[in-house]
């Protein structure tokens, strides 16, 4: 399991406590990510993904809200609303190509969410870049703005490559 996907991880489960429990949680998340028995880089990380994330709420609500049709974002479940957050999130900050944001969202649904979650997690995710795409001149395949003046990041290229093979591994398991 690579080092972003055990960020993620943790981050999905942060961000549901604070979604169970409020803001006023905050200081039991950080403890429960400098707990974990990951190394110090992944601890880093995740910190700042989940501060990242959770500050990034309601904007990724009002995002949501637009393409979960014919869904409250409050009666979703728990898991599939933080996964959907952190990964709406993760397409607005760019910082990870769009097809390693929506695969791994969806290992996160089929590792923490029902069977059916992975297919709506999906489907709302496309929604959602292709917004984002739209809105920021973003490429739609490499999740890399065409302004950018650069051929590309290529461990960001690796991860994409890496979530691809792993999510095809989980699909014959």
């Amino acid at each position: 399991m690579s080092s972003r996907h055990r960020t993620r991880r943790l981050s999905l489960q942060v961000l549901c406590c604070l979604d169970a429990q409020g803001a006023g949680a905050r200081q039991q998340a950080h403890e429960f990510i400098t707990d974990s028995k990951e190394d110090e880089a992944t601890i880093e990380a995740a910190h700042a993904l989940t501060r990242d994330a959770f500050d990034d709420v309601p904007t990724c609500d009002q995002i949501l809200a637009r393409h979960a049709r014919h869904w409250d974002l409050g009666r979703l479940a728990l898991v599939d609303r933080n996964i959907l957050r952190l990964a709406t999130y993760e397409l607005r900050s760019g910082r990870a190509p769009r097809k390693v944001v929506i695969t791994e969202a969806i290992r996160l649904a089929r590792e923490f969410s029902t069977a059916e979650s992975p297919r709506f997690i999906n489907g709302v995710l496309d929604a959602v870049a292709k917004e984002i795409s739209r809105d920021a001149g973003i490429s739609r395949d490499a999740g890399i703005s065409r302004d950018a003046g650069d051929a590309g990041d290529t461990d960001l290229d690796k991860e994409a490559e890496e979530a691809a093979e792993e999510a095809e591994e989980a699909e014959e398991n």
